[in-house]
């Protein structure tokens, strides 16, 4: 039974107990046992943490961890280009190797960023080893992981049935609950078409095995017309819609839709910075807001972007200031006399909102006594750090992964003075390489 005490760090829980200047943190195997500004303990270990900020490891609400090989393949595509290239184009030639090095190496690089929950939207798993194999990688990097298990979505060939008109496969999603029930790091989730890229029976279908199974429903919102515009209705008529229910994206919803949604508890998940790239619109953060309402953040595609998620939070709390600048400059015509929106807002999304989107912020999301211990050291010592005057500001708007020193998951280190513990990275990367070069290559794309 393990005790690890971190000691003299400035400490943002998060939760009731505030902010505490400078306080120690007592772990006791895989949760928090006190957090007080001084703790007199035995420990097998203690950190000695002063001038260091502890802070909730991060949750990721909201990435297609399979595309790691890919980085910086989609950078410069839309949306539609997206779809055509890499629905279309490279996921068809995935292998279940190719799921496992992504996942891996990918779920690395979170922990390596600050994360320690990670959402696994996995829609390229044409087989039930593909399903293996991807959760395969996720296990072995030792992060927190929810595998919203999905589908791909390839171009229909001649006679064949459309993914669009496919029910999603029950049977592999019972046989993955059943191999993997109880895993203190692995839930399970159905990332589905939902009524925006399916058919009302599809839905349907859907929506009904997620409540059957206990599951969370994640599913997209947005990227053109909806393929069964009356589908939401139909879904809240047959008491199909709750807590359960997580939306990505969600521009085209109406403010009542979102208003409803919100009522009935549903959880939205928006990715600012890829929103804005590949064209889906404003990320909805504002119109959450102003219904008492946040979202979680996703950084949705590292084919794309940085998998960072204080990046995300960056960009979304800077995004939705300018969009509230703006409008009450046109509407006062000068510059509004406060920000609209905090900092520490900004952080809750991908520490809190994440957690309560995956219904566990009970274990996760805050630092207190009896949950798990999930944790990021910061080091505020750093030229970029200095000085330090509101640390949650210093952790938004300054940390990078330089400062990112130190991650605890469960009780036990996972990255340490800056290093990833139990790693050998080097053959890893040369997987990912080759993996990334036989994708590309099979479609005729030439890195420039």
């Amino acid at each position: 039974m393990a005790r690890t005490l971190i000691r003299g760090a400035c400490v943002i829980t998060l939760d009731r107990q505030g902010d505490l200047p400078q306080a120690d943190v007592l772990v006791h195997d895989d949760r928090i046992e006190c957090i007080a500004p001084r703790i007199e303990a035995q420990a097998d270990e203690v950190v000695e943490a002063r001038g260091y900020i502890v802070i909730p490891g991060l949750v990721n609400a909201h990435l297609h961890t399979w595309q790691t090989a890919l980085r910086g393949v989609a950078a410069n595509w839309t949306l539609l280009e997206y779809f055509k290239n890499m629905h279309a184009g490279l996921a068809t030639v995935f292998a279940p190797d190719d799921l496992q090095i992504a996942n891996w190496v990918g779920a690395l690089n979170q922990i390596h960023c600050g994360t320690t929950t990670l959402v696994d939207w996995c829609h390229n798993n044409r087989t039930p080893e593909h399903n293996d194999a991807a959760i395969d990688g996720l296990l072995r990097s030792g992060i927190r992981a929810a595998f919203f298990h999905g589908t791909p979505k390839p171009d229909p060939k001649p006679g064949e049935t459309p993914f669009w008109e496919t029910p999603h496969p029950r049977a592999e999603v019972e046989q993955l609950l059943k191999a993997h029930q109880g895993h203190p790091l692995l839930s399970i989730g159905a990332a589905v078409l939902g009524p925006h890229y399916a058919t009302l029976d599809v839905t349907l279908h859907d929506f009904r095995m997620a409540r059957d199974l206990g599951l969370i429903a994640s599913l997209h919102q947005g990227g053109g017309p909806a393929r069964t515009p009356e589908g939401w209705q139909v879904l809240q008529q047959q008491g199909l819609l709750g807590p359960h229910v997580n939306i990505v994206h969600g521009h085209a919803l109406s403010d009542e839709q979102i208003k409803t949604f919100c009522d009935l508890g549903m959880s939205f998940s928006a990715a600012a910075e890829n929103e804005m790239t590949q064209g889906h619109g404003h990320p909805i953060t504002g119109r959450l807001l102003a219904l008492g309402h946040a979202p979680s953040l996703g950084a949705d595609l590292e084919s794309v972007l940085s998998g960072d998620m204080l990046t995300q939070a960056r960009v979304a709390l800077g995004m939705q200031r300018s969009l509230d600048n703006v409008a009450h400059r046109e509407q006062h015509g000068s510059i509004p006399a406060t920000s609209t929106v905090r900092t520490r807002q900004a952080l809750e999304w991908i520490t809190v909102e994440g957690a309560r989107m995956l219904g566990q912020l009970d274990r996760i999301g805050t630092l207190a006594e009896g949950k798990q211990a999930d944790l990021v050291l910061i080091n505020a010592n750093d030229i970029n750090m200095q000085p330090v005057h509101d640390p949650v500001s210093t952790v938004v708007m300054q940390t990078s992964l330089a400062n990112i020193d130190s991650v605890m998951i469960a009780g036990r280190w996972k990255k340490r003075h800056g290093q990833l513990l139990g790693v050998d990275l080097p053959p890893l990367l040369q997987r990912l390489q080759a993996s990334g070069q036989k994708i590309t290559q099979a479609l005729g794309l030439r890195p420039h």
